[in-house]
């Protein structure tokens, strides 16, 4: 995985993506506008964990590289800026037209590839899972745990 070292490379790199089962590609270019942590009960229905990590492009900076067609939208009907994508083959989150905000959300674990840029902020923190615990305070091991 490569790294950002400049401003001339961020402009140039292209950094692709893809779904578990790797019918649906895509790809986007340059700096992305944003990256996040959102811990609001949308994002953690629809990513099964504490919080979704999105990552933001313009929509001139995306496209599909392969499997298009089976990408399927959700749209919450009440919701302002949020809709879901994913694969219809394999259920894995997708990259997603925001409503309104001239944005494409892209599920930073759907990434194949190193971004060159981190999180910088959470949002909707007071909306976070009753369990949710920061990584940092966590055990880690390098693999799974040792059994005994």
């Amino acid at each position: 995985m490569s790294t950002i070292t400049s401003e001339a490379n961020a402009t140039d790199k292209t950094v692709k993506g893809s779904c578990l089962c790797g019918a649906v590609s895509y790809q986007f270019s340059g700096e992305p506008r944003g990256f996040q942590y959102c811990h609001c009960s949308r994002c953690q229905k629809a990513s099964g964990s504490a919080h979704g990590s999105f990552m933001f492009v313009k929509p001139d900076q995306f496209s599909w590289l392969s499997g298009a067609s089976l990408v399927t939208r959700y749209e919450v009907p009440e919701a302002r800026f949020y809709a879901s994508c994913f694969c219809s083959r394999c259920g894995s989150s997708l990259p997603w037209e925001v409503k309104g905000a001239n944005n494409i959300a892209i599920p930073a674990g759907t990434l194949d590839q190193d971004p060159g840029v981190r999180p910088r902020r959470n949002i909707f923190f007071d909306y976070r899972a009753c369990w949710f615990e920061p990584a940092s305070e966590l055990e880690c091991f390098s693999e799974g745990p040792v059994r005994k």
